[in-house]
């Protein structure tokens, strides 16, 4: 057993240094740490800084985004709660922990950096995801994603890249990143109960079982009912805790800026391990650019595919700049990092204890808890997209599905064995798996950003005559791919 973890850690490592750097003893010689940032910027540019100037209308979307456009429909913000279920996880929390112990607090600056360009980003994958969707299997659902703007944006002669990318991505959110979410919280519940790490293991396997066999509405529901509550919750004890430290807020930015750029000595030494972490715990946390959340986002009925682009820009700010920043101050506010011992959720469980009493440890566990199993059951939905775009049989969902709870039990069967390296095994494979599915996506969104675009600017210039809710009509744009039926213009 432990020879086969020894060459799948090698195989794992190997992947790493392609897509997030360390070939040939550089850092930075790797896909996404030279092309992440960068493609941001350019998404930014193009867009005319979009997440910035338009953040207040981003949140006027959001005040409208619970509408039913059709009976038996999903709607914005149901989309919106499912992807933010899956963004809000494991990675805000013991991401962030992990983060700011290999990079030192220098990373949550990079991790800052990546949300904010990040939302440039999201809009873009998510308002193609909207442009190219499909109809659903049932009345007034959708489907899409990169799978299928791939094909349709680019031609059939590029399905290969989308058959790569639904591999990828079934092999991140099917597997691999539900088995760091479990083990997260086995892990929490084991440390603040004493629970056995494989009972919580089989417990999360049979809840989350019963839910996602109800489908996409099921999700949903679920997700725009516990997200809401469980972020305002967490963030206000973040809150809490800040106001209790306000005299100690000044030295903490300047360690993250400082440590950021070099100006102080790095927590693990060096600024390329700063910077990296700081891309890859971000990237992990809020998605954006790797694909993910645009496998939902096409669920939604709207009338513009430039809503739901806004809609998911707000799901990144909720994750980076609010969640994963109010984690980092639990952190940094007690100084714990510094102890080095601890690691994942452990350190800000113990963070937060050291600041409020021995109930926060539990409260990080209960918090771990609801971000986790969302987590878990929107990754499920991701997945079965991708199983659907591939084979579309009820074979293929059956075997998923037994797969998916398997790995659900193999993260909480790491918690069990207490090895550390198990642990950093089971964020390799993930961090692996979500590199070339986000290498993958990068390509294409590069490649078909001007289709988003034209989009955005149509959707603008209807604002612009009056328009409160502009509607699209694919008939006055050559978008070659696009299902004409679906964007008539004509729906009310």
């Amino acid at each position: 057993m432990q020879a086969f973890l020894d060459s799948l850690s090698s195989f794992v490592s190997w992947g790493n240094a392609i897509t997030w750097g360390g070939l040939g003893g550089f850092w930075w010689l790797g896909i996404l740490i030279t092309a992440l940032l960068p493609a941001g910027i350019y998404f930014t540019w193009h867009s005319r800084f979009i997440q910035f100037r338009g953040f207040g209308h981003m949140l006027w979307v959001m005040r409208h985004s619970f509408r039913h456009e059709h009976s038996g429909s999903v709607s914005s913000f149901e989309a919106f709660a499912t992807s933010a279920a899956a963004r809000v996880g494991t990675g805000n929390i013991a991401g962030v922990a992990v983060a700011i112990t290999v990079g030192g607090p220098g990373a949550v600056f990079w991790m800052w950096m990546v949300g904010l360009l990040g939302m440039a980003t999201s809009f873009v994958e998510n308002t193609l995801a909207q442009v190219y969707k499909e109809r659903g299997d049932e009345q007034g659902t959708f489907r899409g994603g990169p799978a299928y703007y791939i094909e349709k944006g680019l031609g059939r002669g590029w399905r290969w890249l989308s058959i790569l990318f639904s591999i990828f991505l079934i092999l991140s959110f099917g597997f691999f990143f539900n088995a760091v979410q479990a083990n997260a919280m086995a892990a929490a519940v084991s440390g603040a109960w004493g629970v056995n790490p494989l009972l919580v293991g089989a417990c999360v396997a049979l809840l989350a079982g019963a839910i996602v066999f109800g489908g996409i509405h099921s999700i949903g529901r679920f997700a725009s009912i516990v997200v809401p509550f469980m972020a305002m919750a967490y963030l206000a004890i973040a809150i809490v805790v800040i106001v209790m430290n306000l005299g100690e807020l000044p030295r903490v930015l300047g360690q993250i800026i400082g440590n950021a750029f070099g100006l102080e000595e790095a927590g693990a030494g060096a600024l390329g391990a700063v910077i990296a972490n700081g891309i890859k715990r971000g990237l992990f946390s809020n998605e954006a650019g790797m694909g993910s959340s645009p496998n939902v986002a096409a669920a939604a009925d709207v009338k513009h595919p430039a809503v739901q682009g806004y809609v998911q820009m707000a799901s990144v700010f909720l994750d980076t700049l609010m969640i994963c920043t109010a984690t980092a101050a639990i952190i940094l506010l007690a100084d714990v990092h510094m102890l080095g011992s601890m690691e994942g959720i452990t350190l800000t469980q113990d963070a937060l204890a050291s600041e409020v009493g021995a109930w926060g440890g539990s409260f990080v566990a209960i918090a771990l808890i609801f971000f986790a199993f969302t987590s878990i059951i929107a990754n499920y939905y991701y997945a079965e997209t991708n199983i659907f775009y591939l084979w579309h049989s009820r074979t293929s969902i059956f075997i998923y599905r037994a797969l998916y709870i398997l790995f659900i039990l193999f993260g909480a069967w790491v918690a069990y064995s207490g090895s550390s390296d198990n642990f950093a095994l089971l964020w390799n494979m993930a961090d692996m798996s979500m590199g070339f599915m986000a290498t993958v996506n990068l390509i294409a969104i590069l490649l078909l950003s001007g289709v988003a675009f034209r989009v955005m600017a149509d959707y603008e210039s209807q604002r612009a005559r009056g328009v409160v809710e502009p509607v699209f009509d694919a008939r006055k744009h050559d978008i070659p791919g696009v299902e004409h039926d679906i964007w008539d213009g004509d729906r009310k």
